[in-house]
């Protein structure tokens, strides 16, 4: 099979209309804390157990299409020695992984912030494939102030965010773009609107300059909503918003936008998806590609206790569920109480 070939392959094993992406790539720090929450020691058997718990939800593979891996999640197994990456795809859920390695400031660019990485990317991302990985994610991180983004924080940024998925097409591995506008802040949502605007224009054109094929990749974004120390705006309300900045600077080629939940609730998450999706008839497939906000309820179910492992499972499959009917604009507020 040619790289193109397997590309290809990839998009349409994970864009169907229907399914999303389960995030479960939280570097060793992030899910600490979550665990630290629950009451849960961040061992690397935790680690494990929980995340082949989730991969080994029955039925799963209905709403989910594909799961983001951390690295160490690739070489571990569940009890009965299946190796994660292919517990996912018995379920049809393709394997993919979180590649950069985390972000820091950006030197000339007060409040901006850089992702890490890029060396050696290529070699890295080979290891990955053959360990089952069919796609990665790189994620960029924008603050919102009034001096930010900065244009030298969008334009570094962006030329990350392109040289990376150019070496993953290059390899034959379907790159999803994350660049993340925080909700850190007390910003208005015409101001975060904006700002997403500015983000989407600058990666685009960084993406075009590398010659990333757009047909063959995924946009992980935000949502636009305000700052969180501002009012939340009802889903409506981000939905026109949102539709409005997509319109206005991301290309049609792109196949599939899979929201990042971004510090939004579960419940919070699914509603906005479902408000997008009744909105208006996109020229993208209108998806999740949700951490905590679908993986929260499981994580509470779970609470370290093996005995609680179908609880999790069942907490996991309902969300799943529910943004699979968002996706549809078929979610409804009393679906919750189920």
């Amino acid at each position: 099979m040619s790289v193109n070939e397997e590309l290809q392959s990839t998009i349409a094993d994970m864009v169907d209309g229907r399914r999303g992406i389960l995030a479960a790539d939280e570097s060793s720090g992030t899910i600490a804390k979550r665990f630290e929450a629950i009451g849960v020691e961040s061992t690397e058997e935790n680690r494990r157990f929980y995340r082949s718990a989730l991969l080994a939800t029955e039925g799963l593979g209905e709403f989910i299409s594909g799961v983001i891996l951390f690295e160490e999640t690739l070489g571990q197994a569940d009890d009965g020695g299946s190796l994660l990456p292919q517990v996912a795809a018995a379920q049809k859920i393709v394997p993919g992984i979180k590649v950069d390695k985390g972000k820091g400031p950006l030197p000339g660019a007060s409040g901006d912030l850089i992702t890490y990485g890029l060396d050696g990317l290529a070699e890295r991302l080979a290891g990955y494939k053959a360990q089952g990985a069919r796609f990665a994610k790189w994620r960029e991180v924008y603050p919102v102030s009034p001096h930010n983004p900065t244009q030298l924080g969008l334009s570094a940024n962006a030329e990350m965010l392109a040289r990376y998925a150019a070496v993953c097409q290059s390899v034959g591995v379907v790159p999803i773009v994350e660049p993340e506008v925080l909700m850190d802040g007390d910003h208005s949502i015409e101001r975060a609107a904006e700002a997403n605007e500015q983000v989407w224009h600058s990666v685009f054109h960084a993406l075009h300059r590398h010659g990333v094929v757009l047909e063959l990749m995924i946009l992980k974004p935000s949502m636009v909503t305000p700052g969180k120390e501002c009012a939340k705006a009802p889903p409506e309300v981000v939905a026109e918003y949102t539709v409005r900045s997509l319109r206005r600077a991301v290309p049609a080629a792109v196949p599939s936008i899979n929201f990042l939940s971004g510090g939004q609730s579960p419940e919070e998450a699914t509603a906005n998806l479902n408000a997008l999706n009744q909105l208006w008839q996109a020229p993208w497939q209108l998806s999740f590609s949700y951490g905590r906000a679908l993986q929260e309820p499981a994580l509470k179910a779970w609470a370290g206790k093996p005995e609680n492992g179908p609880a999790a499972e069942r907490a996991l499959l309902k969300r799943a569920r529910l943004n699979h009917l968002a996706m549809l604009g078929e979610y409804q507020e009393s679906l919750e109480r189920e």
